[in-house]
């Protein structure tokens, strides 16, 4: 299998765990897709990350990709084998995709980071002050309310687990962390997600092409071991799509 997209993504992120969690082989595009080439852009028509091709097969969408990988390899169980549990389980995914995707992503990480590392340009400092004073501490608080007391939401580690702490995750490579006091719970939920193996494997390898210009990426990953695809979807300068910023 290859994994068209960047590490740094939550989306791909969600995606390499879930195969990390299975002990699927794959390999790995690490593509921002701001720099993405043509071929990219027939792959993900709306040139967002990750896309997974198997074969002739190809999806994009990382929930979407989620479920087939749960499908091809059912153990272990990325969703809940209890109809309920597993609804409220990509419930959890899809609030996190959405809503926390908008909020730690595209309003705070993309500001602080996309924004001036890509394109050069000056973040909205009063959209990230809003969003820091405003839309995260209501989405944290509605994650303190379902953080489990131990262990994690629905037993053993799973897509209701994975998919909120990939967003928190990437929100700390601008420096956000979760105020311990105010979110005890919710801290503690994602501090035992991130020390579960397949977390500890990718961090390695997000923490140094987080200090990285794109266009090194997969040379530096390639020397730090990570399973680098031979073919690239990769251009040499950043163009827009359909990406809010």
């Amino acid at each position: 299998m290859l994994i068209v997209g960047n590490y740094l993504s939550p989306y791909v992120r969600k995606v390499l765990l879930a195969l990390e969690l299975k002990g699927l082989a794959y390999e790995i595009d690490p593509l921002v897709p701001f720099y993405g080439n043509d071929a990219f852009s027939k792959l993900s028509p709306l040139r967002r990350i990750p896309v997974l091709i198997d074969g002739d097969l190809v999806l994009t969408d990382s929930t979407v990709i989620s479920e087939y990988l749960d499908d091809l390899r059912p153990e272990p169980r990325l969703y809940p084998a209890d109809i309920r549990d597993r609804a409220r389980a990509r419930w959890l995914e899809e609030f996190a995709d959405t809503r926390m995707g908008d909020v730690f992503i595209w309003r705070f990480f993309a500001q602080i980071a996309i924004r001036r590392g890509v394109w050069g340009e000056d973040p909205d400092k009063a959209l990230i002050e809003r969003t820091q004073k405003e839309d995260i501490p209501a989405v944290l608080d509605y994650l303190e309310a379902e953080a489990p007391a131990d262990a994690f939401r629905f037993g053993p580690l799973g897509m209701a687990d994975l998919a909120p702490a990939c967003m928190v995750r990437t929100a700390s490579f601008a420096r956000f962390q979760i105020d311990t006091d105010r979110w005890p719970r919710t801290a503690a939920w994602m501090e035992r997600t991130y020390q579960a193996a397949p977390f500890e494997k990718l961090l390695k390898f997000e923490t140094v092409i987080a200090r990285s210009p794109p266009p090194r990426h997969r040379e530096i990953l390639k020397s730090l071991g990570a399973p680098i695809s031979a073919v690239s979807y990769s251009d040499a300068r950043p163009r827009r799509g359909i990406m809010p910023i």
